[in-house]
């Protein structure tokens, strides 16, 4: 009796305790955080699993003779084949495989860049900064109690994701190979494919996966608002082909009775924006007559007009800003012979070449615009080709010419301001303060409509393309100031027609409003 009970007491004080299964990276963390993922891979096989309640740990005996499957918190799922289990089995002899999976807060993972090296050749994509890992959601998978690697059918890994993602890549985490360096996440022995609704991870090892993705910065916009956005920009597309149509008469009345140059400016880029707008509605209304997947000729020659009628557009908007430019900085002794004409073998022949050889690449065709968090709709236009490979990089060129106008348009409407205030306080300091106070209110409700006039015809609206990226209001500020850039271009060539009616009756005229609006060079 006396040796039954020492056998007792011996095989309990022997016995380690098992610890809970949610407690296990804390523990490991707490022994040594630098291989605390060894630590892990020991005790999850072993740990107590919650008897009651959703667990992110998941044991199984699985069969080597059939294909496993787990799935872990109704996002994640594991598919190990049966080729190997058996390739496991074989290596502990036992047809039973005790696979555990788990999911772990990708938060315990933290890595820096490694110690620089010479004489080492990088192969792998290294990791981007701004590359996040999905759900914040790290999952683990071990098979046996052996590591496991070099397998010729590979396990699968899905993780779902929200349909916001644009791309993403699996990885699995790199153990350090010195004590002075950190794991990183490396994409070796990782296949990434993805879904609607998943990313599916084949890797050739087992080991703590996750898929990193980039954060997309757009401003997700659901049907309901793109069905808005849309109408809107047909109706101002509509209404500024119009009213654009309508003040090349304005323009040409005006240019008849007084023959400024800044006049004929006006008018071309007039021309260029009812260019722009029908050839934006034609490149709309074709893609409704085409099939889905067809491309034809007529729909690449409506692309190659839309864009060489955007690229016409700014840079008439940039010879306006030059004009501008000429008319504010050099205003004494201007002589520029055949200065029209040069202008307009820059603002037509420019846009005509590189609309050429672009049309010449194949540039052009169908293109596909994806309306995110909307049940995958999808809206076509005649524009850039989706078949082109370097289609992005067409069209990157293109909107930094945009913004590098737009910004230069807007220093020289500061330069305006900067102008007008200067002629105002010189003219003030002349006058008394009964009279200045007389005209002060009409002369800034003038100089105002002189100055946001002005930002039409500079193009500086395209500037709140920024706020599309913050805000659903800025989107819809954005499409409703573009789509009716015809409309204010049709009010400018108002004001200017009253304001040369006026000048005709009246011998008075406003130095600062006067040279902002009409002045322009001699002959």
């Amino acid at each position: 009796m006396m040796r039954i009970a020492l056998y007792l007491l011996t095989l309990c004080f022997s016995t380690t305790k098992a610890e809970p299964c949610n407690a296990i990276v804390s523990i490991c963390m707490d022994q040594d955080p630098s291989i605390w993922t060894r630590c892990y891979e020991d005790k999850i096989t072993t740990c107590l699993m919650p008897r009651i309640g959703p667990s992110s740990v998941i044991q199984l005996t699985a069969n080597s003779s059939e294909k496993a499957e787990v799935k872990i918190l109704s996002r994640h799922r594991v598919e190990v084949p049966s080729s190997a289990l058996q390739r496991i089995g074989r290596t502990q002899s036992d047809e039973s495989i005790r696979l555990v999976a788990a999911v772990i807060n990708s938060s315990f993972f933290q890595q820096t860049p490694p110690p620089s090296r010479r004489r080492v050749l990088i192969t792998q994509k290294p990791v981007d900064k701004q590359e996040t890992v999905l759900t914040e959601q790290v999952l683990f998978l071990k098979a046996g109690s052996q590591s496991v690697s070099g397998l010729t059918e590979p396990v699968q890994l899905i993780f779902n994701h929200n349909k916001t993602e644009n791309s993403g890549r699996c990885v699995f985490w790199k153990e350090p190979h010195a004590m002075n360096e950190t794991g990183q996440w490396s994409a070796e022995g990782c296949d990434t494919t993805k879904s609607e609704e998943e990313f599916i991870c084949s890797c050739n090892h087992l080991s703590f996966f996750a898929v990193l993705v980039n954060p997309d910065l757009n401003l997700k916009v659901d049907g309901s608002n793109a069905v808005r956005l849309s109408v809107i920009t047909y109706i101002g597309s509509v209404l500024s082909a119009l009213f654009a149509f309508i003040s090349l008469f304005n323009y040409v009345h005006l240019h008849r009775r007084r023959p400024e140059k800044a006049l004929g400016i006006h008018m071309q880029l007039t021309v260029a924006l009812l260019c722009l707008h029908l050839s934006f509605l034609s490149c709309s209304f074709w893609t409704f007559l085409l099939d889905e997947k067809e491309d034809g000729l007529v729909c690449r020659g409506l692309g190659l007009f839309l864009h060489w009628s955007l690229m016409a557009t700014f840079t008439w908007v940039a010879l306006e800003g030059f004009h501008l430019y000429l008319l504010l900085i050099r205003v004494f002794n201007i002589y520029v012979r055949r200065y029209l004409l040069k202008l307009s073998m820059v603002g037509w022949g420019l846009p005509t070449v590189v609309a050429v050889i672009c049309g010449i690449l194949g540039v052009y065709g169908k293109y596909t615009l994806q309306i995110k968090d909307s049940n995958n709709q999808t809206s076509q236009i005649c524009w850039m080709s989706d078949n082109f490979r370097q289609r992005q990089l067409v069209t990157y060129i293109t909107l930094a010419s945009i913004c590098l106008v737009v910004l230069c348009n807007s220093c020289m409407l500061l330069l305006v301001v900067v102008k007008i205030r200067g002629l105002r306080s010189g003219r003030d300091y002349e006058c008394n303060d009964l009279k200045m106070n007389k005209e002060k209110w009409p002369r800034l409700w003038k100089d105002c409509a002189t100055v946001l006039g002005l930002s039409w015809v500079l193009a500086l609206p395209w500037g709140l393309a920024g706020l599309t990226y913050a805000t659903l209001l800025g989107i819809y500020l954005f499409t409703i100031c573009n789509s009716l850039q015809g409309v204010f271009m049709f009010l400018w060539s108002v004001a200017l027609l009253c304001k040369t009616r006026s000048e005709n009756n009246s011998s008075v005229r406003d130095p600062s409003s006067q040279k902002m609006m009409m002045t322009s060079f001699n002959n």
